[in-house]
This record gives C-alpha cells, structure tokens and sequence, in this order.
C-alpha cells in the first residue's frame, strides 16, 4: 500500500510473494518519498504472503531488522515516521530492512528506500556583508556602485534562481535583478537640490527565489554620497567700474569682493576661495588689498585729479584680480576692476547769461535758428555740456514747437509758430554735464505777420435777379461779411474776379469795411446784343491790404480769400414788383440723411403712404372739379373795358409805405458810392449809410418807359416822389440831420393803380433808391 504523504511513489507490488526456504526467504526492495517537513505519521503499509498460514488465516509478524529512531513498524506492517524531516539539515535519504515471520519462525526480508523530498520553505539569506556604501558625485552613469548577494538553503549553490530588484522609489539606482549589482542612472550632483541638503540615499533591496509566489527578503542600505571640488569659485559680477572723489581719503573701503563671489560645493574646503594679489595699470601704489586675500580693495595712494602723474594716467586705473579654490584642483577666475577720479565740483555749471530773449517770425519755416544758449563749468571746461528743454513750448498740435541740439545749444523752430494762438513762448533749458546741471529762463517772442486769409460768410452763394433791375440796387440784400485773424475790419479790399463780364457788378463799399453789399453796377443791354449771358460765376477777392501805403504794400506780405457767387438773369419776369425786406438773422440748419440698409421698412412705408395719399387727392380733386363744373354759371359774354386815359394814369400817384428803422450812428469807415462818385461813411456792423457832404445831391437820370411811352423820371423833393415824414428827413436835398442823431433808415415799397376793375395797370412806379443821410 501507498503512502498518502509521498510525492511520487513507483509501482508497488501488492505483496510480497515469500518463499519458505529451509533459512529464509527473500522479497525484492522498495523506493518511498515523503516531503519535508510533514508530519510524523502513516507511510506504509508492508504485505506478506505465507502458503501455509495465510490459508488458515494465521496473520504473520512485520518488524525493521534495525532500528530507527525516525521510523517505526506495527506487526501487521504499517511503517510510521516518528520525526519531522529537514532536507537542508541532511536528512536526505534512509535504508530500512522490513522482515516478516510466520508462525513457524520463518522470516521473510525486503529493502525500503525512503527518499526526503525538498520543498521551497526556506526565505533566501543576503551574503553581501555591507549595508552602507560610500560614493562620490558625479559619477558616470552605469558605473557599479554595489554588488548585493544572497543564497536559497532550498538551492544552495545555485544562485542563478535568486531575482533582485529596489523597491524604493529613486531615480538614481538600479539593480540588475539577475546579479544583483547596483549600477548609477542619474546624475549625482551633491551641490544641488535634495542631496545638497541631505546626501544619503537609502534603498531597500528585494530578493525572490522565484517570479511570483515563492519566498522572498528584504534588506535596507545606504548610499552616502560625497562632494568633491567640481565647481569654481565665481562672480555675479565680474567686472566692476568706481567712480572715486578726487579727494577720497586714504584707507577707504573702495570694493568687498566677497558679497559678489561665492562656491556652489557643499562642504568644506570644497567651496572655500581666497582673492591673489590685484595687478594691472598704474594701481601700484594707490590701491590695495587689505588684508590679504580678503578680496577688499582699499585707497592707499593721492587720486589728485589735477596731479600729473594722475593726469598722464588719464585718472583712469585698471585692476585684475583673481579669484580660486583653497582645494585642488584649484580653478580661478579673473575679475577686473576699473577706477575712475571723479573731480570735485568747486565751480557750478552756469549759463553766459541770466535769461534769453529771442525772436522770430511766424512765417519762419521748421529748422529756423531762433537762438543760442552757452554754459560752462570752470571747474571742468573740457567736458561735454548735453543742453534739453525741460519745460515749456508746447501748443495746440505739438507738444514741443522747439527743438534744442543737445551738443551745441542751438534753438530751432520745430514747425511754425502761430502768432494769433500764442504770442510769446517761456522755455526752461537746462544743462547738464558729468558734475552738474543748471537752468536758465528763455523768452521766444513770435512777431506777428499777416499770415492769415480773410474768411468770408458766405463763401458761396446763388443770386436770381430780372434782367431790368436798376443800377445801384442792392441785389437780394445780398451782404458779404469777413473777418481776418491779424488784419483790421478796415484792412479789407474787395474786387471782382473773372466773370464779371460788361463789369455789371460791383460791391459797395469796396474797400475799408468788413461788411459790403452786392450793388448792380451797369444795366443789362440785351437788346443790342451787348449782354448775351444770363447765368454769371463771379470769383470775388477779398484782399487784407486796404490800409498800407504803396511803398508798405510792395514789401508787406498781403493775403487774399475768395468768394464764389452764381448769379442768374431773369430776363423779363412776370412781375416787377420790387420789395425790400426788413433785416433779420437767417438761420440755416443742415440736415444729411443718411440710408441704413437695416431700415429698409422705412422708405418701403414712405412709397406705400405717398401712393395712398396720392390716390386721395386725385379722387378729392376729381371730386371737386365735378363740383364746381356742376354749380358754377357759365360765361355770356366778354367784359368790356373801360376807357382809360394815357394822361389820367401818368398823374396817378403811387401809394407809398415808408418804414423808418432806427439805426447805430456810429460810422467808422468811408466809400465812395460807385453810381453818383460821391463820397459816403458807413457803419461796418449795421451797414447804415450816410452822405459824407451834407449838401451832396442824388443825380437824375432817365429810365425807360417799359411800355414804350415817354420817358419820365421820379427826383427826389418833387411831387412825384414819395411823401416826406413830418421832419422832413426822408429827402437827399433837405437839410443834413445832426451827426450825433441816430440815422433812420428809409424803406419803400410802391402799388401801381389800376386801370380798370377788370384790367390791372402795366406801370410800374420808378422810385428814387437814395442812401438816407
């Protein structure tokens, strides 16, 4: 029988077959397996087979020929294990001899192999004795840095079964999980980061005998890491300029190298430097390092700014000074220093004068020199002076109208200066050298020039007048207001351009005012084929040099501005009525409609609304063409006229309504009245009128009669004229009114009769249009 601990067992005979021999009887051998480590128990069962007595069911005797203290035999056969075996403690194998014997006395032998078998149950034993392990930094990568060993009692001698890895997380190491040697993978840099603070690196190592399941162990070590002098000595600054006083005392403190250099290295004496000797041009004997080594640069020598010796050094010294490791290797840098004498500033900077003025003319293009400002310093006349405006200039389009060369002190105009905006200019130059600054005041005066245009209302404008309008009127009212920036209201001198052609127009006044109608000069002859134009372009120039002499005018500089008139001719117009209208302020409001596309509702509204509206006033107009047609008596007959008398209507005085204004009666310009020639003054703000002359009378001409009769002519104080007011102030020929008495202003208007009831007059009154005085 088979044991059930066995791991293997080889096919067993059942039983043994014994032969009964005179002295003994012989079985053939058996191989068992048991496991280590189980419990002492049942192995196996031993049989025998006896003729005599297994047929009268006699039982036969079992018992080991030697004794064991690890097994055991009952007398029916049962083989025991009595201890627990350990196949690393050399219990590896056992020769047991099993006998049996009947009741005879005749035994019977076999030979029983029990063989232990190894099981998996030992954890592998680390043989690498160190635990802590010192390296240094910076070591390449993939250097061996550990060699970790272990062995399995399971497998002793056979190490090749045995699987290393870390289980520490790093990125510095890693093992090689067949050897167990621990190799470097990432940069040991001891003087940064976390090994800077703490240079220990520790990792546990882990060993299995098998991929997963098995036994496995655990063991900890540490990686100190050491720093070595890899990094020199260095500067944040390297190069270093000072300005030192001529009259620095000696033993001053000049330079500490040492609060700009230092050593990244960790430890001592890695990071550890010293400064060598300073060396270099003309710092013997005036500089020094004290003490030394220490990297403090002292004044030892006289930096006298006016020395000699000093001055043939330029007062300009250079140093080199190096600084190195106290360990091997030793690395150096150099550091360079330069030591400038600043000169004492005895003497101030100071400008030539103690205020500037200059002039220049607005007409002055950009880059005109308006002046020249000069600074010195005594105590230091070679140096270099930089000039700037530090206030000042500015107006309305630039910041700055001026610009100052900084080298020499010039000042030019930017642009042109205005007069009229700004008249005088205060700037604050100032001057600034390597010791000193200083300021000075400037006053720029702008002369006034005639630079302006004249600027006239309107500009432009559209005229219709009949084509027998009389000479002298005032067409539409027409008035032409101007205005100069840098000229007088009486600086003002009006022409005509061309298209004044047969010269039927003319201004009145034309000189000396600011404000000037638009009088026709000549009348319109159509007839003899002299005038065949009935839509004139008048350019009109307004030119600002009334006032200067012939001399003054040929050398002054004189502006001109420009009106456009469009005057249109009506030749014989269907009414000749003639009405003056009373002053009054016109406003004119300009209005651009602008299309939006998004409203496009809104003239699709306007169309719809217009074309209703339209058939609406159609039907009421049709409506209302029937009505009358329906209630309105139809004609019998023409009227007949009434006989009129050609002398009746010549005697018939037209009805006349004179308004009386009162006006300003201060004149302050003359002209000279381009009709009669005689000589009048003028208000330049009402455009009120007056005889210069008392005693000047209107003249008298004769005007045609339009209906082909005699001619007749209306002069003033006769019956014909209109009727004088109760002060009789209304006629040219009375008697000339005070000159401190307020002006009235006389207007007409006249109605012709009529002939008939039926037929209105064709005469047209002709009224004397005089200037009243």
């Amino acid at each position: 029988m088979q044991s059930d601990r066995s791991l293997a067992s080889p096919s067993i005979p059942p039983r043994c077959k014994s032969v009964v021999m005179c002295h003994l009887d012989y079985c053939d051998g058996l191989d068992l397996y048991i496991l280590e480590g189980a419990n002492p128990g049942f192995l196996y069962q031993v049989e025998a087979f006896d003729p005599e007595d297994t047929s009268r069911n006699i039982p036969l005797h079992y018992f080991l020929i030697f004794h064991s203290v690890n097994f055991s035999m009952s007398a029916n056969g049962t083989l025991f294990s009595t201890t627990e075996f350990d196949f690393e403690a050399g219990h590896k194998s056992f020769h047991l001899v099993a006998g049996v014997r009947d009741s005879q006395g005749l035994e019977a032998s076999t030979t029983l192999h029990v063989n232990i078998v190894n099981v998996n149950d030992e954890i592998p034993r680390f043989t690498s004795p160190a635990r802590v392990y010192t390296i240094s930094e910076e070591l390449v990568s993939g250097t061996i840095v550990a060699n970790i060993t272990a062995e399995d009692p399971d497998d002793k001698g056979f190490t090749g079964f045995l699987l290393y890895s870390i289980t520490t997380p790093n990125r510095y190491f890693v093992i090689n999980q067949l050897t167990g040697t621990i190799q470097v993978a990432h940069r040991l840099d001891r003087d940064a980061g976390e090994l800077r603070q703490n240079p220990s690196i520790s990792l546990e190592v882990l060993v299995k005998d098998r991929p997963s399941g098995g036994q496995e162990n655990r063991m900890q070590i540490t990686f100190i890491v050491e720093d070595i002098n890899d990094n020199p000595a260095m500067c944040t600054k390297t190069t270093f300029s000072i300005m030192v006083p001529e009259r620095e005392a000696k033993g001053t403190l000049l330079l500490d190298l040492n609060k700009f250099c230092f050593d990244d290295d960790s430890k001592a004496p890695n990071n550890q430097f010293n400064f060598t000797t300073p060396s270099g041009v003309g710092s013997s004997g005036r500089f020094s390092q004290d003490p030394a080594g220490s990297g403090k640069i002292v004044l030892i020598g006289d930096l006298d700014y006016e020395n000699s010796s000093n001055l043939a050094a330029g007062n300009k010294y250079t140093m080199i000074i190096q600084v190195q490791d106290v360990a091997p290797p030793y690395y150096k840098n150099n550091i360079h220093i330069y030591i400038c004498t600043k000169p004492e500033n005895e003497f101030p900077l100071a400008f030539d004068r103690p205020s500037y003025v200059f002039e220049v003319s607005e007409l002055r293009p950009a880059r005109t020199r308006v002046g020249l400002v000069h600074a010195t310093d005594k105590d230091f006349p070679q140096s270099s002076i930089m000039y700037s405006i530090s206030m000042g200039g500015a107006s309305l389009q630039y910041p700055n109208i001026f610009w100052i060369n900084p080298q020499t002190g010039e000042l030019q105009l930017v642009t042109k200066a205005d007069y009229e905006t700004t008249p005088i200019y205060i700037l604050r130059i100032q001057a600034t050298n390597v010791e000193d600054s200083s300021s000075v005041t400037v006053t720029v005066n702008i002369l006034g020039e005639n630079d302006e245009k004249p600027i006239c209302t309107p500009n432009s404008y559209f005229l219709a007048i009949p084509m027998d309008l009389k000479v002298g009127t005032n067409i539409q009212n027409f008035k032409l207001t101007c205005t100069d920036l840098d000229s007088s209201p009486r600086s003002f001198r009006y022409s005509m351009g061309p298209g004044n052609i047969n010269s039927h127009f003319t201004f009145s006044p034309n000189a000396g005012s600011n404000v000037t109608s638009l009088l026709l000069a000549t009348r319109f002859d159509c007839a003899s084929g002299l005038d065949k134009i009935w839509d004139y372009k008048l350019l009109v120039y307004i030119t600002d040099d009334n006032l200067l002499s012939g001399r003054k005018k040929a050398q002054a500089h004189v502006e001109t501005g420009t009106v456009t008139l469009s005057i249109s001719v009506i030749p014989h117009p269907t009414t000749a009525v003639t009405t003056t209208a009373r002053p009054r302020v016109i406003y004119q409001v300009r209005r651009k409609n602008v299309y939006s596309p998004s409203a496009w509702y809104v003239p699709f509204v306007i169309t719809l609304g217009s074309i209703l509206l339209l058939g609406l006033l159609g039907s009421l107009f049709v409506l209302l063409a029937k009505a009358i047609h329906r209630h309105c008596p139809r004609k019998t007959g023409k009227p007949k006229k009434l006989p009129v008398k050609k002398g009746e209507m010549k005697t018939t005085k037209p009805e006349v309504l004179v308004e009386t204004i009162q006006m300003n009666s201060v004149f302050d310009g003359e002209a000279i009245d381009p009709v009669t020639g005689a000589v009048y003054e003028f208000n330049s703000n009402t455009g009120a009128r007056k005889w210069k002359d008392p005693s000047t009378q209107m003249p008298r001409w004769k005007e045609p009669d339009p209906r082909g009769t005699a001619p007749s002519r209306a002069v003033a104080g006769e019956e014909a004229g209109p009727p004088r007011s109760t002060g009789e102030r209304d006629g040219l020929s009375g008697k000339a009114p005070a000159e401190d008495a307020p002006i009235p202003e006389t207007r007409m208007a006249a109605q012709a009769p009529q002939r008939a009831e039926t037929q209105p007059s064709r005469a047209t009154p002709k009224l004397h249009l005089g200037i009243q005085q």
